[in-house]
């Protein structure tokens, strides 16, 4: 399948990477198709892009990389929606909203995507959690100085 996307203009897709989103993403219920593609400069992100929309593109982070005891717990209905049968299954990305500068750029903890790679099934899981906030900083101060010392 070829699809437009936002970043990298008209690209061929197989169908076996589509990622299915029964209900849609919040703000974008008719949106249920996606793909994940890589940032090839920055492999650490990725875009999740819908197969329809060419402008509906969201930048996404493994959160566990930026928060090493990030956790939230999902409900049944979610489990069943997403037919998870096993924890290895399971991708979890999160929404990044890009600042300038870009050390500045936030990241969505309370609402992740969940992604059961084996069914190639997602969600957005909004947690509740008070925890976590939907505009986290990315990078601490301790962070950012150690990767321009690098």
């Amino acid at each position: 399948m070829q699809i437009d996307t936002k970043y990298f203009g008209e690209i061929n897709m197989n169908d076996q990477d589509v990622i299915k989103f029964p209900q849609g993403v919040p703000g974008f219920i008719d949106e249920k198709e996606f793909v994940l593609l890589p940032l090839e400069d920055n492999p650490v992100f990725q875009v999740l892009q819908s197969t329809v929309e060419s402008e509906l593109a969201f930048i996404v982070v493994n959160p566990f990389l930026f928060v090493t005891d990030y956790e939230f717990d999902i409900d049944d209905n979610t489990m069943e929606l997403l037919d998870i049968q096993s924890e290895k299954d399971v991708q979890i990305l999160s929404i990044v909203s890009l600042r300038d500068p870009f050390e500045t750029s936030t990241v969505n903890l309370q609402a992740p995507v969940v992604i059961n790679q084996k069914e190639m099934i997602g969600k957005q899981y909004i947690t509740n959690n008070k925890k976590y906030a939907t505009k986290e900083a990315i990078f601490s101060p301790q962070v950012i100085s150690q990767a321009k010392e690098d």
